[in-house]
């Protein structure tokens, strides 16, 4: 097997660090090898690299199976047993974009690959959970249509909302995700005019394809145009081994960074969902918790990920961005890579590495290079009579700063209001990477739904924007082109102002100020004497 190309994680004949590099596995999949090989809870893997990107040929060819069957032989002896299409331990995969340079969520991932209607009833013996099973199938179902077939997700979503009636989806039983699963396949059926594949082979192939191909979608090409990106750097293909945060209520998932990304608190800062998939996170189309329920439901996985992500900062030299499935109460790491953060909470975790002594000095001169007050200091709300402001309503608060501008519901009329040169505020009801175009002409987001580690929101904060996610109250009615928060309606052109650093939403215009922390200018100016007394 060329190493190269394709590359064996936490299974017989690994491939090993020094043998690649994050340019031809990309820095998702390399960091994945880089925690297997520290004896970090990784799920076994195989990945297709980044050199299979370069054209529509290779991307064709790096789907078929004669390339990737002994690296699927060799996941399937790392599974306990587990068979990928087999009916009765059927092994289920995940498919993964990860380019060498971070891009969140701008290609696609596909979960649950491998369930069909006979594999689905051998993960309910398997497991004992008929939920979990056709929760999962369901998932898969909608995800494969809206990637793979390019199928709306409205058609999915909407069935989905009919069904739930203003419950929480998490609260479904399995009965009524059985009658969801089948009407999925049915509408999948009805707009792609070719029926759900149940060869899970089939699945793996298209799955492969699909995310090699979102490389070249409309939202990557755009992102990389906005960050001069390279298009011949490519995406890597990570197929790897499902673990279940659906399973039940000790299981769930979560996003989280080591330090906070806006001040650079050295705390973790999670957002977790019990009950849930990864995507539920970061899609932005849920709403989820700080670690607080986590830490009391599960206090052992709770100590088990402190001490995991102490090690990864310790091994990784930065504050770091990761994602962790619970399954049954058994940790699994997912993803790492360093963090998105506000020149704040670079200055302030650089600061504080180089105190703890996980890096030296020069690395802390460069990290902090041309942080000065001008690119420190963050706006504030001011009271104009020295009393409180009283907010419209509270939200979570993704980035510090305050923004300040028109209501604008989409990206026409983002880019209508930068013509115009006025201010704006993207307000959506999800928080999705789809809307990053509209994102780069506004000051800031407000979502109604959301995660602060979702995609979106990581976005937002690396261009420096102000995002609010998960607004108490707040319901977008686009057809009226109009937003209510708590009964108040504000029409598309009204002010509207957003307090990222006390995670407050007002309506109307409010008067800031500056500020920058004079001690963290004080420690910078300390970090650079000698490098003057020495010139």
């Amino acid at each position: 097997m060329n190493t190269t190309d394709l590359c064996l994680i936490g299974c017989p004949g690994q491939t090993s660090v020094a043998q690649t590099s994050p340019q031809r596995l990309g820095f998702k999949a390399f960091n994945l090898l880089r925690m297997a090989e520290l004896g970090l809870p990784v799920p076994p893997a195989f990945v297709l690299g980044t050199r299979f990107c370069a054209d529509a040929g290779l991307r064709a060819g790096a789907a078929q199976p004669a390339l990737w069957l002994p690296a699927l032989q060799a996941l399937e002896s790392a599974s306990a047993g587990l068979r990928f299409g087999d009916v009765a331990r059927p092994l289920l995969l995940s498919v993964r974009s990860g380019a060498p340079v971070s891009m969140p969520g701008m290609m696609e991932t596909l979960l649950n690959i491998g369930l069909n209607d006979e594999t689905v009833q051998g993960l309910i013996r398997q497991t004992g959970n008929p939920r979990l099973a056709w929760d999962a199938y369901r998932r898969l179902i909608a995800s494969f249509g809206e990637v793979v077939a390019g199928l709306p997700a409205a058609l999915f979503e909407d069935e989905l909302t009919l069904l739930c009636a203003g419950r929480d989806e998490r609260l479904l039983d399995f009965a009524e995700l059985r009658a969801l699963a089948r009407r999925y396949l049915q509408l999948f059926a009805q707009a792609a005019g070719r029926p759900f594949p149940q060869a899970a082979q089939a699945q793996l192939q298209q799955a492969i394809a699909a995310v090699f191909d979102s490389w070249q979608s409309a939202k990557a090409c755009s992102y990389r145009a906005a960050h001069g990106i390279e298009d011949t750097i490519g995406t890597a293909v990570t197929v790897q081994a499902m673990v279940f945060g659906n399973a039940g209520a000790r299981s769930g998932a979560g996003v989280g960074f080591t330090r906070d990304p806006r001040s650079g608190e050295a705390a973790l800062w999670v957002d977790f969902l019990f009950n849930a998939q990864g995507e539920d996170v970061v899609s932005g189309r849920r709403s989820a918790q700080g670690h607080e329920q986590l830490q009391q439901v599960l206090p052992e996985v709770w100590a088990e990920l402190l001490q995991a992500c102490a090690r990864l900062e310790r091994e990784m030299g930065d504050m770091q961005d990761f994602e962790f499935t619970v399954q049954d109460g058994r940790l699994f790491l997912l993803q790492t890579r360093g963090g998105k953060r506000t020149p704040q909470a670079d200055a302030r975790i650089a600061l504080d590495l180089l105190r703890e002594g996980a890096i030296d000095v020069a690395t802390a001169r460069l990290r902090c290079k041309g942080l000065d007050a001008e690119h420190l200091r963050v706006s504030r709300v001011v009271a104009p009579d020295g009393q409180p402001l009283q907010p419209l309503a509270q939200a979570q608060a993704a980035s510090s700063g305050v923004a300040i501008g028109q209501i604008v519901l989409d990206e026409a009329g983002a880019r209508a209001a930068k013509e115009a040169c006025r201010p704006a505020i993207l307000v959506r009801r999800d928080a999705e990477t789809g809307d990053s175009a509209a994102l780069e002409m506004a000051l800031g987001l407000l979502t109604q739904n959301g995660a602060r580690t979702s995609h979106a929101a990581v976005v937002a904060r690396q261009m420096g924007k102000v995002c609010l996610v998960a607004c108490e109250g707040l319901q977008v009615d686009e057809a009226r082109r109009e937003i209510h928060i708590f009964g108040t309606r504000l029409a598309e052109g009204d002010w509207l102002s957003l307090d990222g650093n006390e995670a407050c939403v007002y309506a109307a215009q409010v008067q800031t100020e500056w500020f920058c922390p004079p001690e963290l200018l004080a420690e910078l100016a300390e970090l650079r004497r000698d490098v003057a007394v020495a010139a």
